[in-house]
């Protein structure tokens, strides 16, 4: 191995570690699926930053593949809900607020939640409201309340 070669590896800093949750990484199917992914991609972007000589992209390969190999190895998959009697991790969950505004949304891990798309994760305080409650039950969320009306 050349001189130039372990200076220029030695030289790349390590950015910061990406926090990472304390709550339990429960996940979905899906959700392990798209570590799993983000780990492979990760692992790529090394050795490609590596193969480039790249330092910033090291460093931020590196983090990466440190964040993902975490949560791939913490993930926990939660069983697809058996039925529908209560919310649980899984579930599409619909609501309806005091202003008449309809919302549906898919309660998954924290890694693959994206409220645009329509998932929030199961550590939101309207995932947590809404655990283990039924069709009708009436939970506080955001100062106000909402009614659940569909578990599927």
């Amino acid at each position: 191995m050349s001189r130039a070669f372990v200076k220029e590896t030695a030289d790349v800093e390590d950015l910061p570690d990406r926090p990472i949750s304390d709550l339990p990484n429960d996940v979905t199917a899906e959700g392990l699926d798209r570590i799993e992914q983000a780990l492979a991609a990760a692992e790529a972007n090394q050795a490609a930053a590596q193969s480039a000589g790249d330092s910033a992209a090291l460093a931020s390969a590196r983090r990466d593949l440190r964040y993902w190999s975490a949560r791939r190895a913490t993930a926990k998959v939660a069983p697809e809900p058996a039925d529908n009697s209560v919310v649980r991790l899984g579930h599409t969950v619909t609501i309806v607020r005091e202003d008449d505004r309809r919302q549906t949304f898919r309660i998954v891990g924290e890694d693959e939640a994206d409220p645009a798309h329509g998932t929030i994760s199961h550590a939101a305080p309207l995932a947590r409201a809404l655990f283990g409650k039924a069709i009708g039950d009436v939970v506080a969320i955001a100062g106000g309340e909402a009614e659940i009306l569909e578990i599927r």
